[in-house]
């Protein structure tokens, strides 16, 4: 069913922009685009990742066996197709003095491992346009997901975990004044989410009764973009405690960030720093974990994990383009002492650290790139306030090279 419901789709994406094109573009209509998408990958070593290693995050940590040699520390090749995209552009009459348009985008990068080849939802979403004002409803990049400073690295990484990544159904409003623009988001968690006493799901942020918050201010021109955003957060990660007591207990979080762009002529740099809790529903390292228990009822009391990252990027080029992307993250712990339970990506890492330099060459429609992303981490034991000591650092280099053909 779910085969013949693609085929349905793309058909529908195949024949529509020809229906648009006859309406001299006036009424409804659907254009097409995308690609296709291959990567090599060739590890040095395990690693922590998603969609059979497609997805890298960082490496695992030294696991010895009787002879003290590092299980995890070997070569690892593989070769998938599942990050090509197919995106329908959508234009429709203008609704109250709004332009109307949308998008509707899909990959094959699956819901799971075991999904892997899956068609699934990337981005759907109406948009309705003012003069200087937006309103965006729908399946969207995260709000601290800057679309006007990210890095262009050739991995899908896309610069994780020193990059908040994540996707998610919101409410998007953007108003302009000249070049500055103000952004206010309310958002849910779907296939990006926090994690908890039932493993990772959208139940924790549901159950809170509140929606992520952001706001971020940027200024955007031809040359220039820069801004900074603070993003609020609350979970619920229990209904009731162990002893059938109603639990009220959340664990609130603010994160923080700052990023800027610069293009002279061929020459592009971006930074961006974050500071903040609980970050682990944006693939970064953090969480949260229990800092006591009501000896009474045993419900926990939850105290945030502190995240800082860093990152810049540098392209220079256009048929062929060089690049440099480079990240640092670092687990700064907890405010409170920690006694019992971690909810957190990395509880056991100190810091993480990425250079990956690049090159890529396209012509027409045609891309080849390739790249070589070196990604240690520091491993070792989480004191009572959850800063990691005595470290021992593990390190992968992962050689990719990628072919895209876009339509």
């Amino acid at each position: 069913m779910k085969k013949h419901l693609l085929v349905i789709l793309l058909l529908s994406f195949a024949i529509t922009p020809i229906i648009a094109q006859n309406n001299d573009g006036d009424s409804f209509g659907i254009k097409v685009k995308g690609f296709v998408k291959t990567d090599v990958m060739l590890d040095t070593r395990q690693t922590v990742t998603a969609r059979e290693g497609h997805f890298l995050l960082y490496p695992v940590g030294e696991a010895l066996d009787v002879n003290g040699d590092d299980v995890n520390e070997g070569a690892n090749l593989n070769m998938l197709s599942i990050q090509s995209r197919v995106t329908g552009t959508i234009t429709a009459p203008d609704f109250l003095g709004a332009k109307s348009s949308g998008v509707l985008e899909g990959a094959f990068f699956g819901h799971s491992n075991s999904d892997i080849n899956g068609f699934r939802l990337r981005h759907a979403f109406l948009k309705l346009d003012w003069e200087n004002s937006t309103l965006l409803i729908g399946q969207y990049w995260h709000p601290m997901f800057i679309t006007e400073c990210f890095p262009d690295v050739v991995s899908f990484n896309t610069g994780v975990p020193f990059q908040p990544f994540s996707r998610n159904p919101q409410i998007r409003f953007i108003q302009k004044f000249d070049d500055v623009q103000l952004t206010l988001v309310a958002a849910s968690q779907r296939d990006f989410t926090s994690t908890g006493p039932g493993g990772a799901n959208s139940s924790y942020l549901r159950d809170a009764g509140l929606p992520i918050l952001d706001a971020n201010l940027k200024y955007v021109s031809k040359n220039l973009a820069i801004g900074a955003g603070v993003n609020l957060q609350s979970l619920k990660p229990k209904l009731v405690t162990p002893l059938n007591y109603k639990s009220e207990e959340k664990i609130n979080g603010v994160s923080f960030i700052g990023f800027a762009k610069v293009v002279t002529d061929d020459f592009t740099i971006k930074v961006e720093g974050v500071y903040g809790d609980n970050m682990y529903d944006l693939l970064m390292l953090g969480g949260y974990a229990v800092e006591s228990v009501n000896a009474t009822t045993e419900e926990e009391i939850y105290t945030p994990i502190k995240t800082l990252s860093t990152w810049t990027d540098i392209s220079f080029g256009k048929e062929v383009k060089f690049g440099v992307f480079a990240g640092y993250t670092k687990n700064l712990g907890s405010d409170n002492v920690i006694t019992g339970s971690y909810y957190s990506r990395g509880n056991n890492i100190a810091s993480v650290m990425r250079v990956s330099p690049r090159v890529s060459y396209q012509m027409g429609n045609t891309r080849f790139a390739s790249e070589l992303e070196y990604t240690s981490a520091d491993y070792g034991t989480p004191n009572n306030l959850g800063e990691v000591e005595n470290t021992t650092s593990v390190a992968n280099v992962r050689l990719v090279f990628s072919a895209y053909l876009f339509f």
